[in-house]
């Protein structure tokens, strides 16, 4: 939108601008105001234009307050803003130019941290796209691949992403300062491998925030492990944890653990900050003190094997 003063500087500044209530009062904040003809289009209205009839649906915070899907009736294609995008810039413009794993890995991320808190509408959303009977054949993000061989994969895709279910899935976010708490994470992670439950034990200062972001989405099971700093969690945690509060995960059980020197708050501040996002704390955690002897290894094999019984009922 930042090229409209341009564009309309050569086919003229008196021509119509299409759109949505909330977009015209931002255009015209960045823009100017009274300088263009802005034209509001309605929810579900239709707009002929000659040889196409395009209809509008507005999508609110998917991800911006001024987002507004287009379809082209009789093209079958439909505009959908920043609805089925990734954060994906290569050689291949349609989806079946791509892997479909690789795809799905990138349309999975962008949900996940961008469009996650908004599940609810989403899931909204998906139900107006079924009640105007849409037939899509294509899909044209506003940034990603163009999804022509199979649009319905991306609709189904979102139907279940937007009803956060859990899956029996366990992600361990850790950080350490001295390895003991690394030795922790991971014998967690030993136990719930052994009952063959899907594990990922990812270190804060190894793995970006969005990665961490895209395997928690969908995880059953979340835990946090952190030394004690300064009597606080560990900063790279805390930082995780601050993205992650934002994006509003649900549906999740979790638990907290960590070594520690002299007192040891983290793993009581992990349980409230889990506490406060929602989570069923289904352990009161884990503290050691230094490093881990047998004994301690041992507790966390069993909170591992708690974590499984929880996944599995």
């Amino acid at each position: 939108s930042g090229a409209i003063p341009k564009i309309m500087h050569y086919i003229g500044e008196e021509k119509p601008i299409y759109c949505s209530k909330l977009g015209k009062k931002n255009l015209e904040a960045h823009i100017g105001k009274d300088k263009y003809n802005f034209n509001v289009v309605k929810n579900k209205e239709e707009l002929n234009i000659g040889s196409k009839t395009l209809s509008f649906l507005e999508t609110r915070m998917l991800h911006w307050p001024d987002s507004m899907f287009t379809y082209s009736k009789e093209d079958r294609l439909l505009f959908s803003s920043d609805a089925f995008g990734q954060h994906y810039s290569g050689w291949a413009a349609y989806d079946d130019q791509m892997n479909q794993e690789e795809l799905m890995r990138h349309a999975k991320k962008y949900y996940a941290n961008i469009l996650l808190p908004f599940s609810g509408l989403i899931k909204k959303l998906m139900a107006d796209i079924e009640e105007m009977k849409l037939e899509i054949d294509t899909i044209c993000p506003d940034h990603g691949v163009i999804f022509r061989k199979d649009p319905g994969k991306m609709i189904a895709a979102y139907k279940e992403w937007s009803e956060s279910k859990p899956a029996k899935k366990a992600v361990i976010i850790y950080d350490s300062m001295w390895e003991s708490t690394r030795k922790m994470a991971e014998t967690i992670a030993e136990a719930i491998s052994s009952k063959e439950i899907p594990v990922l034990c990812m270190n804060t200062r190894k793995c970006h925030r969005s990665e961490i972001m895209t395997e928690v989405m969908d995880a059953g099971a979340v835990l946090f492990g952190s030394p004690t700093l300064n009597n606080n969690i560990f900063p790279a945690l805390s930082d995780i944890i601050t993205y992650m509060k934002g994006l509003k995960p649900k549906n999740k059980i979790g638990a907290a653990f960590g070594s520690y020197g002299w007192s040891g708050e983290a793993v009581a501040m992990l349980n409230k900050t889990m506490e406060d996002m929602g989570f069923e704390i289904i352990d009161p955690g884990l503290k050691v003190l230094y490093v881990p002897e047998d004994s301690d290894l041992e507790k966390c094999m069993e909170l591992g094997n708690k974590i499984v019984q929880h996944l599995e009922n």
